[in-house]
């Protein structure tokens, strides 16, 4: 009979026999499987005799029966016990004579945790909002025609959304530094591609002047050689253009993505697209705030190996996402411990989520499943196929509905906590 020991708050031992009568016959059977395509010298496949098969491959054939008969057995142990296995047992087997009437083992394992919460009743939780304006739509159209801006040539002193042609020269104690120096270089004022020092001193001179000045580069500048110092530069300016706006009309309409031009819905589509994205990231924003407070208010112990898969996990899709921008992994390992703190985060909000869900009936109904795949969909250009996509492969299907759970979670959460709304500004809202 098997018997269950508690080593720690989650980790539990069970000890348990398998009766060794019942792995010899399937021995004997593995060993004729593996006969039927063994190569020995001396003798044809299918022909070998069962003695030299037993002294080439018993000891495969019973290390793979005694595997399979371990994860059975314990299988069917925990299934009669009721537990929730967290990661792999840690088998040891404790009997090694296959003469014996019952092989003895041990398997040594993690549970689940009972996940504890706080009242969430007692925490207050800042609910992000903001109500989109038409000063957003009238900026964002703003936007789109200085992106879409042509420039001419003006006889009038530089300034800011001008394009300018310089020549300049920058010396660090009277050498040139490597990059410090060209020949008709294009700049957008305003456009901060360059540092702000540099580009105040072009604001204001005409075409045919020329201007020293010194300045000192940011210390965690990407030139080693000049961050921090102050160096000394010299600007010649070639040439002012001046910025030109489209007009708000038919090509330009059609250069935004309104196919047929219709200046009309124009607005409309960038207010849908607007509101679209404000939602999405009020969305993040609340989540964030929950999440943290589910965090907080949780009080249980992590399965070490939940942690440890989540760790390893991380790590891979790092080294993956490292070598598709080019950096060459060969050779290189990432250490686990380095995704541990974020791993154990993770785990631990898996784990809240997955106890509320299950206790309040939080479950991903199909119609918001539908809904929210709808909604994403729209921003492509064939949402029809879009759709299609997701309801292709259980897989997709299942990333929208763990987004939907999540969202369940999220109202159940803000329904009950103190919640004070704060509205935040469009361009912090939008990460600008």
């Amino acid at each position: 009979m098997p018997s269950l020991e508690t080593v720690s708050a989650l980790e539990r031992r069970l000890n348990a026999t398998i009766p060794q009568q019942a792995l010899r016959g399937q021995v004997t059977n593995r060993l004729k499987h593996i006969g039927r395509t063994a190569k020995l010298a001396g003798f044809r496949p299918g022909k070998i005799p069962a003695k030299v098969l037993e002294q080439h491959y018993g000891m495969e054939a019973r290390q793979e029966v005694l595997g399979q008969a371990l994860q059975q057995s314990f299988a069917e142990a925990v299934q009669a016990q009721k537990l929730q296995v967290a990661g792999d047992p840690e088998f040891t087997v404790k009997t090694h004579d296959w003469n014996a009437d019952e092989i003895e083992y041990s398997a040594t394992f993690e549970v689940y945790p009972e996940v504890v919460l706080g009242d969430v009743a007692l925490e207050l939780i800042e609910r992000t909002t903001y109500e989109l304006s038409q000063a957003d739509l009238d900026n964002t159209i703003a936007t789109l025609r200085k992106q879409r801006a042509s420039y001419l040539s003006v006889d009038r002193a530089a300034q800011i959304d001008d394009k300018v042609m310089i020549d300049f020269t920058g010396t660090l104690d009277g050498v040139v530094f490597p990059g410090g120096e060209a020949k008709d270089y294009p700049v957008e004022l305003g456009s901060k591609r360059m540092l702000p020092e540099f580009e105040a001193a072009i604001v204001g001179m005409e075409a045919g002047d020329t201007k020293s000045f010194e300045m000192t580069f940011p210390e965690n500048y990407h030139g080693k050689e000049i961050a921090g110092k102050l160096v000394n530069f010299s600007i010649t300016l070639n040439r002012v253009e001046g910025q030109v706006l489209p007009e708000v009309d038919a090509e330009f309409a059609i250069s935004v993505g309104i196919a047929d031009g219709d200046v009309s819905r124009l607005e409309e589509e960038i207010r849908s697209n607007l509101l679209r994205e404000v939602v999405r990231r009020l969305k993040g924003r609340n989540k964030d705030a929950v999440m943290e407070v589910l965090l907080k208010v949780a009080q249980f112990e992590l399965p070490k190996a939940l942690v440890q898969w989540e760790s390893q996990r991380q790590m891979e899709q790092t080294a993956k996402d490292m070598q598709e921008r080019g950096v060459d992994m060969k050779g290189m390992q990432l250490p686990a411990d380095l995704f541990r703190e974020r791993a154990e985060k993770r785990v631990r909000l898996g784990l809240i989520l997955a106890d509320l869900v299950s206790k309040y009936d939080l479950q991903a109904e199909p119609e918001k499943v539908r809904a929210l795949i709808e909604d994403y969909a729209q921003s492509f250009e064939h949402p029809e196929e879009v759709i299609s996509w997701y309801y292709a492969e259980p897989a997709r299907y299942r990333e929208i509905e763990s987004l939907v759970l999540e969202e369940n979670v999220v109202e159940w959460v803000l329904s009950r906590a103190q919640v004070s709304d704060k509205e935040l500004a469009f361009a912090e809202l939008m990460g600008n």
